[in-house]
Order: C-alpha cells, then sequence, then structure tokens
C-alpha cells in the first residue's frame, strides 16, 4: 500500500486586528482567532495607533509590533499561551514609556 506524504505546514497568519478588548488574528487556513488583550499588557497598554503599527513576520508564524517590542507567535495563540514577561520586566518598559 502507498500513501502520498503529508505536507505539514506551520499555521500563518494573514490579517490582525485589535479591539479595546481583542486580538483578532485570521490564519491562512481559514480559522480566526480571537484572544483577550489582556494576555498581552503591552498590547493592553499601547496607544490605538502602536496597536495598528504591527508587521507579519516568518511568512506570518508571527506578529511583531516594533514600537512595543511586542512578538506573538500564532503557535502560541493557538496553545493559548499568553504573554510570558515577567512583572519586573514589564514594570522598566512602563516606566520606560513614562519617562
Amino acid at each position: 500500500m502507498s500513501s502520498s506524504p503529508i505536507e505539514v505546514r506551520p499555521p500563518a497568519a494573514y490579517a490582525v486586528r485589535l479591539t479595546d478588548d481583542l486580538l483578532i488574528v485570521e490564519l491562512l487556513d481559514g480559522r480566526i482567532l480571537s484572544v483577550p488583550i489582556a494576555w498581552y499588557p503591552r498590547l493592553l497598554a499601547a496607544t490605538s495607533n502602536e496597536r495598528s503599527d504591527w508587521r507579519l513576520v516568518g511568512r506570518g508564524e508571527g506578529i511583531h509590533w516594533p514600537g512595543l517590542d511586542e512578538d506573538i507567535s500564532v503557535a502560541a495563540l493557538l496553545a493559548g499561551h499568553g504573554s510570558a514577561e515577567t512583572q519586573s520586566s514589564l514594570k522598566r518598559w512602563l516606566a520606560a514609556r513614562q519617562a
């Protein structure tokens, strides 16, 4: 019996939207992910302009916000993982924003 090889592609995003409460990511395979923006404190603290300044990286395998120094992988979203940033790191980042 022969079988065809299965091509496994990592999940990839093609569109990102943010509301006051949600990060919404549309995937090339048709899925739409929606997670609380509170999972990512830097996005929560960001202005609307900062939130809208994102780029897809790695052929859509991740999302990068240059002005926030925030990176989120699609795989982490699918796994239900929020930010892994420590509270001390977040406090330093917030203090630097206010300076």
